[in-house]
């Protein structure tokens, strides 16, 4: 089964993230079938890579051929993509050796049209911050303490570390732009989230996975180790849930989230209380930064939501892949 595996990219600065992140493809020990690289609306970074990659035959440079922003990213390495299966890798991530092998052997069941895996977070500082609740690690792009371990069933994968049956961009399209990150707004996020419900509705008998031995290590920056940013990520994750349960119906769009607010995070808090009570380190402040978190989310999907209703710009659109525009529209 052949797996292409796609990276976004969007800056130089993080031009040696971007080459470790290819390395690790390249030391899969189940081989790539291609890694393409989508460059997000930035000619020197897309000139650079070109040159940096003109004599790899396993290694495609392309520009975005749509709005600039993660989505349309993906939308355009989907369609110019080869393989059964198209992984999804950040641009500042490595995957560990058997990433791709654990991928491709859950696609051995026909059932199964996504799998995804653990991302681990490399804080910029050596070590977690003393404040920050691995309830959270979502915030920075990573697994968050409550998700079920093993290989289970789930309702979405992460878009950082996932991969997909071809087949369920035809049943569902592609990744809705307007949601997800687009380089100059809020960290906004849950463009898997949408696509993951819309598959499941396109496809009722489609099986969703996580696999946690399928691996990898996501660089965290410092700026994100700060309670500045832990407050705006929240809080835009809640204007994104807004979008998507406008989309999909607060049923679907919030099942998940019901559960981590109900249990998950109740638990999380007076785990953090017992370490204040006990003396260890961050316990008061594990505990406040979940009530924050919890508060800010929650404010931006009110906010989300009414300016749904009343007609706001949040808007977002579902797109279909055409392969033979995404290959025509390819720049190496």
């Amino acid at each position: 089964m052949g797996v292409s595996v796609v990276i976004c990219v969007y800056t130089e600065d993080r031009w040696q993230d971007i080459l470790d992140a290819v390395s690790s493809v390249r030391a899969q020990s189940y081989p790539a079938l291609e890694t393409l690289l989508v460059v997000d609306h930035n000619p020197v970074l897309l000139g650079r890579l070109s040159a940096e990659f003109t004599e790899a035959s396993d290694v495609l440079v392309l520009a975005n051929a749509g709005p600039r922003g993660l989505s349309a990213g993906r939308n355009t390495g989907i369609a110019a993509s080869r393989g059964e299966v198209i992984a999804f890798l950040d641009d500042d991530a490595v995957a560990e050796r058997d990433w791709l092998r654990h991928f491709a052997a859950a696609y051995a069941d026909p059932q199964v049209m996504a799998v995804g895996g653990r991302t681990e977070p490399i804080w910029a500082s050596g070590r977690r911050p003393v404040w920050f609740p691995e309830e959270f690690d979502w915030v920075v792009g990573c697994t968050y303490k409550g998700l079920p371990p093993g290989k289970v069933k789930v309702r979405n994968v992460l878009g950082g570390n996932a991969s997909f049956r071809r087949t369920a961009f035809d049943a569902a399209g592609g990744f809705a732009t307007g949601i997800g990150r687009d380089g100059d707004k809020r960290p906004l996020g849950c463009e898997e989230t949408e696509l993951c419900i819309r598959l499941s509705r396109a496809r009722p008998d489609a099986v969703l996975l996580i696999d946690d031995r399928a691996v990898i290590h996501h660089r965290v920056p410092a700026g994100r180790e700060r309670f500045a940013y832990f407050r705006t990520r929240t809080y835009a994750e809640g204007l994104s849930k807004a979008l998507v349960a406008r989309s999909v119906g607060a049923d679907k769009g919030l099942e998940s989230e019901r559960a981590y607010t109900s249990r998950v995070l109740p638990a999380g808090v007076a785990r953090g209380l017992r370490d204040f009570v006990r003396g260890r380190p961050g316990g008061a402040g594990r505990a406040g930064a979940i009530v924050a978190g919890v508060t800010a989310a929650a404010g931006g999907y009110v906010l989300g939501s009414f300016r749904a209703r009343s007609g706001g710009s949040a808007t977002f659109s579902v797109v279909e892949i055409d392969r033979s525009e995404g290959e025509t529209g390819a720049a190496a």
